[in-house]
């Protein structure tokens, strides 16, 4: 197969060799190998290019190519979003993505082996307070809105995806306009409506509603967080002790108020997620678990289940043609990535799922998910009975550069291992998390990225001895 570099690239490797010239004579003797092989090699074959070192035309050869990987965008099936410990709450649009609506819904949980207000308290206040933990979206530094329902249906102790969602009052019990700005990282306390905050109260000190908390929950079955349309933000909110509803009173003579909290510690909840792509890039993809060609460009988003799929096929005419190589470096790279404003990140982290026509997550016998793993560790184990079956341990991070807007990782192991036919090619599947993460990313915010296919490359320098 032939391998060349048009000037630009060559341009570009021949620099990156002549800037660096080392002192050490045995250090030099390998630089001036390298270079030259490096010079050489742009318009050669990589079965002759190198340096002849002794008769019987024995050669090293240093060769560069380039693996373009075509992608398709899936809409994943049975993306689960229980108990993920952020609720995400947004209203975004784009040209791509179309029209992508996050709410939150979550039990509320009651202490109560908490001493509750006497028949003697008078009642002052009650706000509801939100630990939002993210902030991202367009335009912060202008208000956005954030709601809060009560449910009118409870949340059962089974599983709930994206796509599902839960009946709740049309009026919001509390309501409130926020500008974020610089900020990602906040409490925000929300005014209550004060007829629905007396009821409240008036159980709190006078209910059986409050004896326990299956009778809370059957009085109050939880609440659903929304966005006002058109915002086009998205913050995360994380439950616990923090995200409450704190009532104020005081007794006769005290000269502090005390409080009464109903929070969202212990609380089962779930994101679900409306998406409307009418009119968008991305309107052809309807069904769930099926791979669409939308174009040129391909893009993630995070808590829709929407990600890219790699087909890994052109590695095989590549690795057809090679004999007796070894891969130095071996790149894969997505980006750079479309620019979008500062305040709207981009996913950190990504690992690669294997996967096959199903564009399901595919898993090894024992359940656990097939991963591309970390380079310089063992792409294959043994299992109990000394069988070879691939390795999921250490699972490899594509990391996002932000001074270049690349998403890179190593894979020379693992193409090595190809090579070796040690393992089989499977397809890619992307997904926004790390394992070196607690919780979900990709079902903890609604970051998004685009980037054109011809920017999805796998990079290889190898070297060849005969």
């Amino acid at each position: 197969m032939k391998s060349a570099l048009n000037q630009n690239q060559k341009n570009k490797l021949t620099k990156s060799f002549t800037t660096y010239i080392p002192t050490s004579p045995v250090k030099f003797a390998l630089w001036a190998i390298l270079s030259i092989s490096f010079l050489s090699f742009s318009c050669s074959d990589p079965a002759t290019v190198g340096l002849q070192l002794a008769p019987g035309n024995n050669q090293i050869g240093v060769f560069f190519t380039e693996i373009e990987l075509p992608a398709r965008v899936v809409l994943l099936d049975s993306f689960n979003t229980t108990n993920q410990g952020v609720l995400i709450v947004g209203e975004e649009e784009d040209p791509f993505f179309g029209k992508s609506s996050g709410r939150g819904f979550s039990r509320m949980f009651i202490d109560v082996t908490e001493d509750r207000p006497t028949r003697e308290a008078f009642f002052d206040s009650v706000f509801f307070f939100l630990d939002v933990v993210s902030v991202n979206g367009e335009n912060l530094d202008q208000p956005k809105q954030i709601s809060i329902h009560k449910l009118t249906q409870p949340i059962l102790d089974t599983l709930y995806y994206n796509f599902d969602e839960l009946s709740y009052e049309n009026k919001p019990f509390s309501q409130a306009e926020i500008t974020f700005g610089d900020v990602k990282d906040t409490t925000i306390k929300m005014p209550v409506d004060e007829e629905f905050g007396f009821e409240l109260f008036e159980k709190i000190v006078r209910g059986r509603e409050f004896n326990d908390l299956f009778s809370f929950r059957e009085y109050f079955p939880g609440i659903a967080v929304t966005a006002r349309e058109g915002d086009n933000a998205t913050v995360g909110v994380n439950l616990g002790f923090l995200t409450n509803l704190s009532f104020y009173y005081h007794l006769q003579g005290d000269t502090v108020p005390s409080i009464y909290e109903i929070n969202t510690a212990s609380s089962r909840s779930f994101n679900g997620v409306k998406s409307d792509r009418s009119g968008s890039a991305t309107a052809i993809v309807e069904e769930l678990g099926k791979d669409y060609d939308v174009g040129p460009l391909v893009g993630l988003k995070a808590n829709l289940g929407m990600t890219i799929k790699l087909d890994t096929s052109p590695f095989d005419p590549f690795l057809d043609t090679l004999d007796g190589v070894t891969f130095n470096q071996v790149n894969f790279e997505i980006g750079k990535i479309q620019d979008q404003p500062e305040t709207q990140s981009p996913l950190s982290s990504m690992i690669i799922y294997f996967t096959d026509n199903s564009n399901g997550i595919l898993t090894r016998s024992d359940g656990l998910p097939l991963t591309l793993q970390t380079d310089g560790q063992p792409q294959i184990e043994l299992d109990a009975d000394g069988n070879e079956r691939p390795a999921v341990n250490a699972p490899t991070i594509l990391r996002f550069n932000e001074n270049t807007g690349i998403y890179v990782t190593q894979i020379s192991s693992y193409l090595g291992a190809l090579y070796r036919k040690e393992i089989t090619r499977r397809d890619w599947l992307l997904y926004g998390n790390s394992p070196q993460t607690s919780g979900d990313d990709f079902k903890r915010s609604f970051r998004e990225f685009l980037v054109n296919q011809e920017n999805i490359k796998v990079k290889v320098i190898y070297s060849k001895i005969r």
